[in-house]
């Protein structure tokens, strides 16, 4: 690994080659750049309620900073996403000439970034209170799930997931959709990562396979269900307790809002150059 210099940020960490920078934000300034994210609202046809689109901001320092806030009495936070994946948006009943006829799925969405293969970098200091929500920073595809193949139609690459104070999961590729096709494929994990601090999570992507990195070491490699399918991008947060049977917030994220935050520094996308072969 080398450090790549970015005038006035930190510098990546890049796999050794000739690297060229393809897309990114610094969250610099004091807006957030509407024109590269978006807020992730649903998921699976459904309007989340653990999600808003008003719990980012940027500090005004390089960063962007995702907050456990209160909304309605309950506890929620943010996801942002730079595309859309098509079976998310919830479905409005419509009529196929006279008929009430339609394909199960709701309004589709132009993607703001998608891309395939290249090293993808996010630098961040994890939330501190992981028993009241976790944070993440990954990859998926808006048709994933639209077949069998995931070189068609792409998978979910998750580069890193917290649900634990200090330990970073098992980083996960998930293909085939999220019904009875579904499969994973899990590489990794870390424990013991100081969550006071800023830390570089990285994916190489190639034709090849995925290789995971964390602050520029190498924590596995998966060679199979490799996405051929430009994908998205999404640094996200979750209120814990939403996804169980009952769909309630656990009582420690009541207690914890206001009073945490998960903070990203940059999100970086690399293409490699002059290496003899077109990724």
């Amino acid at each position: 690994m080398y450090e790549f210099e970015i005038d006035g940020h930190e510098p990546s960490l890049l796999p050794d080659g000739n690297w060229e920078l393809v897309w990114n934000d610094e969250f610099d300034g004091t807006e957030l750049d509407r024109s590269k994210w978006d807020f992730r609202l649903s998921m699976m046809g459904k309007r989340h309620p653990a999600w808003v689109d008003r719990g980012v901001h940027l500090d005004g320092k390089g960063n962007v900073v995702f907050e456990l806030m209160e909304e309605d009495g309950r506890p929620v936070s943010s996801q942002l996403q730079t595309g859309y994946n098509f079976m998310d948006e919830p479905v409005t009943p419509t009529k196929f000439g006279k008929e009430a006829l339609q394909w199960n799925i709701g309004k589709l969405h132009e993607n703001l970034y998608t891309h395939k293969y290249g090293y993808y970098e996010c630098r961040c200091r994890l939330q501190q209170n992981t028993d009241a929500w976790w944070s993440a920073f990954w990859i998926q595809s808006p048709v994933i799930g639209a077949s069998l193949d995931p070189a068609e139609t792409g998978a979910e690459i998750d580069v890193m997931e917290c649900f634990k104070p200090g330990k970073i999961a098992h980083h996960n590729v998930f293909y085939g959709g999220y019904g009875l096709d579904s499969k994973r494929v899990s590489v990794g994990g870390v424990e013991g990562v100081d969550h006071t601090v800023f830390h570089r999570f990285g994916l190489l992507w190639e034709p090849t396979g995925y290789t995971f990195y964390i602050d520029g070491v190498e924590d596995g490699r998966i060679e199979e269900a490799v996405s051929q399918r430009p994908e998205f991008i999404l640094i996200s947060t979750e209120v814990k307790g939403y996804r169980y049977d009952d769909h309630q917030p656990v009582q420690a994220a009541f207690d914890a809002i206001g009073k945490d935050q998960f903070i990203v520094d940059y999100v970086r996308v690399f293409d490699p150059v002059n290496c003899g072969k077109q990724l």
